[in-house]
């Protein structure tokens, strides 16, 4: 079985919307505002490119990353592995032509399904909503979370406000960086 991995930077109050830009959002940017930039507080970022073996991405957030990260030196790795979008609505004519190989998945099902193929990790960028439905079916089998010392109150949140039972998660990495953000590697308990 594969592991599904979330990874989000994600203000103390959980919002993860807009964290490095994102028109109409009014706290667009909020990771780099304000905020010292410490390279040992990104590490996980590149680590994530080197342990993940795919990547799974919501409708939304593939329509924004698809145009610019096949050309972004710093996500090179994440160029040449196979792509999964989970939509109802987009068609193979919507894919980026430049990007490697991307599967359309059109529900949960196929998610876990997908779990279930012989290979290595999987990692869910960005995908608000998809990370809410992943986390409620309990698909989601690690949070890497690096948590920003902003409250923004309005916002996309990484987890919903369903109403279901307790999902424990054991914390099996952290650090606190002097810029205030704080790195949480937590695994699902099962």
């Amino acid at each position: 079985m594969r592991t599904l991995i979330s990874t989000a930077f994600v203000s103390l109050d959980g919002v993860v919307e807009a964290p490095g830009g994102e028109p109409g959002y009014r706290n667009s940017g909020w990771t780099f505002k304000d905020i010292e930039f410490l390279p040992e507080a990104y590490e996980i970022k590149g680590r994530e490119q080197q342990e993940a073996t795919a990547m799974l991405l919501g409708r939304a957030s593939y329509e924004a990353f698809s145009p610019v990260w096949p050309d972004m030196a710093e996500f090179a790795d994440y160029k040449v592995m196979p792509k999964y979008v989970v939509s109802t609505t987009l068609t193979e004519d919507d894919l980026a032509t430049n990007w490697g190989e991307t599967t359309i998945l059109r529900s949960l099902d196929d998610v876990a399904a997908l779990k279930e193929t012989e290979g290595g990790p999987i990692i869910i960028h960005g995908s608000a909503s998809l990370n809410q439905a992943l986390s409620d079916a309990g698909l989601i089998d690690r949070y890497h979370l690096l948590v920003f010392p902003v409250l923004l109150g309005a916002g996309k949140r990484l987890f919903s406000a369903t109403d279901k039972d307790k999902q424990r998660l054991t914390l099996v990495e952290h650090e606190v960086y002097s810029n205030g953000i704080q790195k949480n590697v937590f695994d699902v308990v099962r």
